[in-house]
């Protein structure tokens, strides 16, 4: 008589060890992007920034761990979705809000409004369209990303943080100001580097790791004022982007028309 087998598992298959790690990455920025509306409420604005920084930069790894080790799912995908609109969306008009838009009445309450149904949008779109088929386009976000939108909006709010005295700022007309280009930009078509697709040659893959631990090590020390100067780097990107974009779309449209003109040249 063989011996009965156990049947209980921990875990049913690989497949579901695969999908727990970016899951779990996932929830963890969900809980920083909460966390940084809670600094919000008691005044501590630096770290309800950094928050934001760190969830961020879980959103930009979850995705890609997911990819790499096959452990995308749809549950993930609209999981991510989710965090976004928490972390990117709610969270930092809430910081804004108990910064400085709460002084402008009922005014300041709307851009947030606006500023979270923006967001909202923006990944409904993205969610929409990421299952097309692979293109040159994919290069390109289609308007600002929310993690990029949350940043934008919070710009006053580092500068204020950052020591740069030189600078002069209204606050009563930039804050404003920024949710409202933020917001536009979020559901424009305007295209905006995505970074998805970048090929590093071998031979530069050594000072990339430098310029990242330099970066990094910068950020640590001069926190709000790397933060300020990246945020001036992707603002200066963005007219780059948009003539790259230009320049790609009007070089395919004139290869498709070759083909066709070569097509017809067969026929």
């Amino acid at each position: 008589m063989e011996p009965q087998k156990n049947n209980l598992k921990i875990i049913a298959d690989k497949k579901n060890t695969r999908v727990i790690l970016p899951n779990m990455l996932t929830l963890i920025g969900v809980c920083i992007g909460l966390t940084s509306i809670r600094f919000a409420l008691d005044g501590k604005f630096e770290f309800a920034i950094i928050a934001i920084i760190f969830a961020a930069l879980i959103d930009g790894l979850d995705g890609r761990i997911a990819r790499l080790i096959k452990g995308t799912s749809k549950v993930g995908k609209e999981l991510d979705s989710l965090t976004d609109m928490i972390s990117f969306g709610v969270a930092p008009a809430f910081i804004m809000y108990f910064w400085k838009l709460n002084t402008l009445g009922r005014f300041g309450w709307l851009l947030c409004l606006v500023y979270v149904i923006c967001v909202a949008l923006r990944l409904a779109r993205f969610n929409i369209y990421s299952n097309q088929e692979p293109s040159w386009k994919d290069n390109f976000f289609e308007g600002v990303p929310s993690p990029a939108g949350a940043i934008l909006v919070l710009t006053p709010l580092i500068l204020s943080l950052s020591g740069f005295n030189f600078i002069f700022i209204n606050l009563d007309a930039i804050v404003p100001t920024f949710f409202i280009i933020t917001s536009f930009l979020l559901i424009s078509k305007f295209p905006s580097y995505s970074f998805k697709k970048i090929v590093i040659p071998r031979r530069t893959t050594i000072f990339l790791l430098f310029g990242i631990v330099l970066f990094f090590g910068l950020l640590l020390i001069y926190t709000f004022n790397v933060i300020s100067i990246s945020v001036a780097v992707y603002v200066l990107l963005l007219p780059v982007s948009f003539l790259h974009f230009q320049k790609l779309k009007k070089q395919h449209e004139n290869d498709k028309i070759q083909d066709d003109d070569d097509l017809e040249d067969v026929l």
